[in-house]
C-alpha cells in the first residue's frame, strides 16, 4: 500500500510538493503546502481505493463444480445453453435457479421433462464457519428432488454439503464447493459426465421422472428446512394427459 501511495505521490505535477529550501521563506513554503492539502488527499483517496479493488480481484472465489449426466445426453442437446467448462460468476445473494425456463432460471436445459423451474441453489454464510455455504430448493411442484438420497418437497430446503449428489428426473447432478475468500461472490462451473456419478459414489437411487407424477409427497425424510420457505410462487410443470404432453 506504501508503495502505491507513493507512486501516486511521484505522479503529481512538479511544484505540488515544493522544496523546504525555498527561497521565498517559510511562510510561503507552508501556504504552498496548505494550498496543495486538497490534491495530496485525493492523490491518498485514489490510492485507497486502488489496493482495495486489487485485494477484491485477487481473492479465490468460492467455486460450485455443477457435473451433469443424462442417459440420453449424447443423443440430445440438452446442456446447449449451459456455459460449459467455463466460470461464471454471480453475487451472492443471488438465488441461483436451474430450470427450462429461460426468463426465470439463471441457467437452462433444454428438456421438455424437467420442470419450468426445477431448484434453486442459494449462497450463505454463519458465525460458525468461515466459508460460503449452500442450501438447495425443490423448485418443482411435482418434481421431486433428492440431495444424497433424501427427498424434497415442494419449496423445501436443505443445507448442500461439500459434496452433494442431486437428483431429478433421470439427471445426476454431481456439485462439489471448492472454497474461497471472497464474500460478495462466487463462480459456478458446468461440466459433463461420461457415467452416472450415482455409480461411482456407490449410491444405489430409484430412478424418478417428476412430470408422471399425480401428486407432490411433502415427506422431508427427516431434513427440516435450512430457512424460511420460499419464493412463494406457482410452478408450472408438465402435466400428461392420455400419453401426450401438454406444454404452458
Amino acid at each position: 500500500m506504501w508503495a502505491i501511495l507513493s507512486q501516486s505521490l511521484s505522479r503529481m505535477r512538479p511544484g505540488t510538493l515544493p522544496s523546504p529550501r525555498s527561497s521565498n521563506g517559510s511562510d510561503q513554503v507552508n501556504q504552498k503546502v496548505k494550498d496543495n492539502i486538497p490534491s495530496i488527499a485525493s492523490a491518498i483517496i485514489r490510492s485507497i481505493m486502488e489496493v482495495s479493488h486489487t485485494v477484491e480481484t485477487e481473492e479465490l472465489m468460492t467455486c460450485l463444480q455443477i457435473q451433469l449426466y443424462h442417459p440420453q445426453q449424447a443423443s440430445r442437446a440438452l446442456y446447449r445453453m449451459l456455459p460449459l467448462e467455463t466460470r461464471h460468476k454471480l453475487q451472492a445473494e443471488d438465488p441461483v435457479r436451474l430450470g427450462r425456463d429461460a426468463q426465470a432460471c439463471t441457467f437452462v436445459l433444454v428438456d421438455p421433462r424437467v420442470s419450468r423451474k426445477q431448484l434453486s441453489l442459494q449462497a450463505y454464510r454463519t458465525s460458525n464457519s468461515p466459508d460460503m455455504l449452500f442450501s438447495v430448493q425443490n423448485l418443482s411442484q411435482k418434481g421431486r428432488v433428492t440431495v444424497n438420497g433424501f427427498e424434497l418437497g415442494f419449496l423445501e430446503r436443505a443445507e448442500l454439503p461439500g459434496k452433494a449428489l442431486i437428483r431429478f428426473g433421470e439427471y445426476e447432478m454431481l456439485i462439489r464447493r471448492e472454497n474461497g475468500e471472497a464474500k460478495g461472490s462466487f463462480e459456478v462451473e458446468f461440466g459433463v459426465l461420461a457415467v452416472p456419478p450415482s455409480r461411482e459414489m456407490g449410491m444405489v437411487v430409484p430412478n424418478m421422472v417428476p412430470v408422471m407424477d399425480t401428486g407432490s409427497d411433502l415427506s422431508t425424510n427427516g431434513i427440516p428446512p435450512l430457512m424460511s420457505q420460499g419464493p412463494m410462487e406457482m410452478d408450472e410443470t408438465i402435466m400428461y394427459q392420455s400419453g401426450r404432453a401438454l406444454l404452458p
